[in-house]
Parts: structure tokens; C-alpha cells; sequence
């Protein structure tokens, strides 16, 4: 096998209003409209191309289990969540690249990194 890439990353959400907001508002990822109707709540995300699809459902236990996304300029980020009242640790360089982490309202982590 030869993966071409990644096509979504799903994350459990117990409100997806409210992770809309987040996702949407905060961030800056744009909703899709053609997700199909599964019988339970959830929304189709874009993320520069990539996709992120929330699911209607508890979180699982924090585990370490995240996604990525890649930011330009991690300390305006940084500077622009804290403004809007989350906690965001100090960046750190991790081997590829700087990074620093945000928990969205149902405790899932996102790491936001800027690569080297």
C-alpha cells in the first residue's frame, strides 16, 4: 500500500455547537455542506484542504490522541488565543518544527504547529 495522503481525521464531540464555534470561530476552519445525513449529529470541516469531521458523541479518555494543524506564525496564534481567554502553553521545538497545544471545549487536544 501507498497512502496519497490523509483525507479526514474524526474526532468525538458531545456538542457539536459548540465545537463548531470553536473550530469555525476560533480557528478559522470553513464548514462543509456535503456531509450526508448518518443519523447522528456531527459536521464536515475543511482545514486548508484537508478535512476534519466532528462526531456526535462523548470524548474519549485523554489519552495523548490529537491532530495537527500547521500554522504560518505560531506566536501570533499563540497571542491571538490567549486574547480570546484559552490556555495555550509556551512553544517548544519538537525536532520538526515548533509547537504548542489548545484544548477545544470538549477537551479534545489540537496541537498547532509551525514547521522549521
Amino acid at each position: 500500500m501507498q497512502p496519497a495522503g490523509i483525507h479526514h481525521v474524526s474526532i468525538m464531540v458531545p456538542d457539536v455547537e459548540a465545537a463548531l464555534a470553536f473550530y469555525v470561530d476560533v480557528l478559522g476552519l470553513t464548514p462543509r455542506s456535503d456531509r450526508p445525513d448518518f443519523g447522528i449529529g456531527g459536521a464536515w470541516l475543511d482545514a486548508a484542504g484537508q478535512q476534519i469531521h466532528l462526531v456526535e458523541g462523548a470524548t474519549p479518555n485523554r489519552a495523548g490522541q490529537h491532530f495537527a494543524l500547521r500554522v504560518d506564525d505560531l506566536d501570533a496564534v499563540m497571542t491571538e488565543l490567549r486574547g480570546k481567554g484559552y490556555d495555550v502553553p509556551d512553544a517548544f521545538h519538537s525536532g520538526v518544527g515548533r509547537q504548542t497545544t489548545v484544548d477545544d471545549p470538549a477537551g479534545n487536544m489540537v496541537e498547532l504547529n509551525q514547521p522549521d
